[in-house]
């Protein structure tokens, strides 16, 4: 597996490291470092396959930046592609998950625009990243956001919506479109620290 993290130790860099499972036990490789700058908060990680995962994050040292990059593995040790920047504004609440080897999907909360919940489709050939347009799945501010692919064309984002409810919703991927279904509400009661698995 891989690890995703802000390295404190490390001026606030973005680290990453993998793991290796023996029966119950885990050893780890040397860290790496795919953002040398302050890697603020909202780091999430996918794996796209056996040997390549995507990180996301917000780049501090370029004006909060929503970005990603792709990360290849071999063996313990992991090189990177360059960075790709999917939010030209100040961007939130960052989760990411892989659709499959080539596309992933990342949601996040877009404070250049009004704080509302957004996803984009990004597109990998080889270690470069395009992205789709911009989709909003929910109108209000958005906080706690997590994501996760059903398949290679649908996906679910939870999150808190501006009524504080704990909030989901189904993503339908075409191409680079993305269309939503209706928002549906599983918490009627103030929900935080969310997190959604398929």
């Amino acid at each position: 597996f891989v690890v995703a993290y802000r390295d404190v130790g490390n001026n606030l860099r973005g680290t990453a490291v993998i793991g290796t499972v023996s029966g119950n036990s885990i050893s780890y490789g040397y860290e790496y470092v795919f953002n040398h700058g302050n890697t603020y908060a909202s780091i999430s990680v996918s794996a796209l396959n056996s040997t390549h995962f995507v990180v996301a994050y917000r780049d501090a040292d370029n004006n909060f930046y929503g970005t990603a990059v792709i990360g290849t593995v071999s063996g313990d040790t992991i090189s990177y592609g360059d960075e790709y920047v999917f939010n030209y504004g100040s961007t939130y609440e960052i989760s990411v998950s892989a659709l499959n080897s080539t596309h992933f999907v990342v949601a996040y909360q877009d404070n250049g625009n009004s704080n509302y919940g957004t996803a984009v489709v990004g597109t990998i050939s080889g270690n470069s990243i395009s992205y789709s347009d911009e989709y909003v799945f929910n109108y209000a501010i958005t906080t706690y956001i997590s994501v996760s692919a059903l398949n290679s064309t649908h996906f679910v984002v939870a999150y808190k919506d501006s009524s504080s409810c704990g909030t989901a919703v189904i993503g339908t991927v075409s191409g680079d479109t993305i269309s939503y279904g209706d928002e549906y509400v599983f918490n009627y009661a103030i929900t935080t620290y969310i997190s959604v698995s398929a």
